[in-house]
């Protein structure tokens, strides 16, 4: 990364944490390419949220191939180069599959992955975007999307905590953890401004910042 560019960051965290939020104002104030999601694009998600075990699959593969295909078209278009800021890292696919897939499914998505994740680039940097169960519940209420309100604790939880499992692991590249339960980086100038400046300081290994340790 340079002083004119975020390279290519991906923003990652559990649902309600802020990531497309945080991948969009970044993606505006730097002028970079914004790689998003679009969940109202998969057809399965409604059904998913009200019977898991059956169409999470489906859901799950419609997803994938949705990512891959993004990043791919951004590649075939040297659209990293000017920087490119997305709100998933494609590597965290398997999360959600572990989540929800049974033993045969998974097996199934695994070879699916496999031949779709191969040459993709890897991010400059992943922001990892922290905070509890019950503070992203209340985001998620307040936000009051049509399927989210189908979200349950449990669920979440369990979300959560495969998140913090596979971020432990994760070492293709920087991270930085922020634990995002009372920062405001899309309404609050000051807020937005410290993190940014945090992401421009690590360029290597792992840091975590907590913003209630700098007087908040």
């Amino acid at each position: 990364m340079n002083r004119d560019s975020l390279g290519y960051l991906a923003i990652e965290g559990p649902i309600g944490v802020g990531k497309t939020s945080l991948a969009r104002r970044l993606a505006d104030a730097f002028g970079s390419k914004a790689l998003l999601e679009q969940p109202e694009e998969n057809p399965f998600l409604d059904r998913f949220y009200q019977a898991r075990a059956r169409f999470a699959l489906p859901t799950q593969l419609f997803f994938l191939f949705q990512r891959a295909r993004q990043i791919q078209q951004l590649k075939q278009g040297d659209m990293f180069r000017p920087g490119c800021v997305a709100d998933f890292l494609l590597d965290k696919d398997s999360l959600f599959a572990r989540v929800n897939l049974d033993d045969d499914e998974l097996r199934l998505y695994e070879q699916v992955y496999s031949h779709l994740s191969l040459d993709l680039p890897v991010p400059d940097q992943v922001v990892y975007l922290q905070a509890p169960v019950d503070v992203l519940m209340a985001r998620i209420r307040q936000r009051d999307l049509g399927y989210e309100r189908l979200i349950e604790r449990e669920y979440l939880q369990q979300v959560v905590d495969a998140y913090t499992q596979f971020f432990y692991h994760y070492s293709a590249g920087p991270i930085l953890v922020v634990n995002a339960a009372e920062i405001n980086f899309v309404d609050n100038d000051d807020d937005f401004e410290v993190l940014v400046d945090q992401i421009r300081k690590h360029h290597s290994g792992r840091h975590f910042f907590n913003p209630l340790s700098i007087g908040r």
